[in-house]
């Protein structure tokens, strides 16, 4: 399910986004039997239909991990943390509520029907993924669209010149064959230039930190020049861990985790809010420290109240 008490996040409310995905997954185990089945016929290299089966199981990984991701929904204990709280916790900028979900709303996030949850920066609901597309798995979603785009563009190519530019009896397919092939043909168009339109989407929101819900709704308001969104760090995206794991499905790791979802909870402010005391008691010199080596507590909570 898609709620709190929910252990594994699964979308089982919309039966057309379930066929849908399911259907994602067909396609791509299809277009992967059809080049084992071009190689076994000696119709291509074997190592060409190894690469094209390594990019479909990157992307199945990826598909998966979109779909089964938390796509950064916000909790009942979810409260702003304390920069929401100084920028944005005032008469001109008051912090918002979703009247769903009875919760604080963070900024950019959006209250999804089908998945019932409000999500952080939520792009849109992705019916081929089942899930929302959110800040949680924004990476996932792009290595599959990366992955494939992939595998259409490389099954074009590999087509495309054996079609036009090999007149040896090696490339000719066979008899079977050829018929997966055609029909493969036209799914590769199709998902080349599906995916090359996402992509586009997709790198759009990055560069101008404007979700698609979001943009359409300032499209329809004319106030698209009014935008005063920063671009989204690719590390916001991708983590920290390192740009070896970026081509890979594995969840990123933020190095601040409650700026990039836009909350916080009360346990987490009670982590750093001891983090700071600890840490302003080493810095501090040593005659200027409470009696027990610490900032005194009582002077962080008048400051700064939970």
């Amino acid at each position: 399910g898609t709620g709190e008490e929910n252990g594994i996040w699964m979308n089982t409310s919309d039966q057309a986004g379930t066929i849908m995905a399911f259907l994602v997954w067909l396609l791509l185990i299809y277009s992967a039997w059809t080049f084992t089945a071009l190689a076994a016929t000696d119709g291509i290299p074997s190592i060409f239909s190894a690469l094209y089966v390594l990019f479909c199981v990157l992307a199945l990984a990826s598909h998966a991990k979109t779909t089964f991701t938390d796509p950064g929904s916000v909790p009942q204990a979810a409260v702003p943390n304390e920069r929401m709280r100084r920028e944005m916790g005032t008469p001109d900028q008051p912090l918002s509520m979703c009247s769903q979900c009875q919760t604080f709303k963070p900024p950019f996030s959006h209250h999804c029907r089908i998945c019932n949850r409000c999500i952080s920066r939520m792009d849109h609901h992705c019916p081929w993924m089942n899930n929302c597309v959110g800040a949680a798995n924004l990476k996932h979603f792009i290595l599959f669209l990366i992955y494939t785009w992939t595998c259409a563009a490389y099954s074009l190519v590999l087509f495309g010149w054996n079609y036009f530019f090999c007149a040896d009896e090696d490339c000719t397919f066979h008899v079977v064959v050829i018929h997966l092939v055609r029909a493969m043909t036209f799914l590769c168009i199709g998902a080349f230039l599906f995916t090359s339109s996402m992509l586009m989407n997709v790198t759009y929101g990055l560069m101008t930190g404007i979700g698609t819900i979001d943009r359409l709704k300032k499209k329809a308001t004319n106030t698209m020049s009014q935008s005063d969104e920063e671009p989204i760090a690719l590390k916001d995206v991708f983590g920290i861990a390192g740009f070896h794991t970026w081509p890979f499905p594995i969840d990123p790791v933020f190095d601040d985790y409650d700026r990039v979802m836009g909350y916080s909870t009360p346990q987490r402010l009670v982590r750093e809010q001891q983090f700071m005391e600890q840490a302003a008691g080493v810095c501090m010199p040593v005659g200027q420290q409470g009696a027990g080596g610490g900032l005194p507590s009582s002077k962080w909570n008048d400051s700064h109240p939970l």
